[in-house]
């Protein structure tokens, strides 16, 4: 039989386990390595924005690079430094759903989650169904 302080420590320790709603704030390395990704949130969803990227100026070094693969020509005008690529997740059940993810790389957006797993963010989008897709693992960068 279980003693109560063991019964709490478990307990404990579960609820340590189990991701709250705003661990996933803050600035992210991409699973490539060419770019950095604040997710926060704003009224109860959460959002990712390009804070920097390899490709974020022009060969001038000077002029923000465009995003030039967005399959609406209005929208290619907007810079990438500070696009928004991640929106309108919800928090819930331990992982974040029913959000998109845009690629500026192709111009495509994705249905997508995201989880925590050992202080990874796991990032699936996918067309459909998430069976069909891609998962990426992003790493929290440390900020001052």
């Amino acid at each position: 039989m279980l003693t109560t302080s063991l019964i709490h420590t478990l307990l404990i320790f579960i609820f340590t386990l189990t991701p709250k709603a705003d661990d996933i704030l803050g600035v992210w390395l991409t699973a490539d390595e060419d770019g950095h990704v604040e997710i926060f949130e704003e009224n109860g969803k959460f959002f990712g924005k390009i804070i920097w990227a390899e490709d974020m100026y022009e060969d001038d070094g000077v002029t923000l690079s465009k995003d030039n693969n967005n399959p609406d020509s209005e929208l290619r005008e907007r810079t990438i430094k500070n696009l928004v690529i991640i929106e309108d997740f919800v928090f819930e059940n331990g992982e974040w759903r029913n959000g998109n993810i845009y690629d500026p790389n192709n111009g495509r957006t994705y249905s997508a989650r995201m989880r925590l797993r050992d202080g990874k963010l796991h990032l699936r989008g996918y067309i459909g169904f998430s069976m069909i897709g891609r998962t990426e693992v992003w790493t929290r960068l440390e900020t001052d």
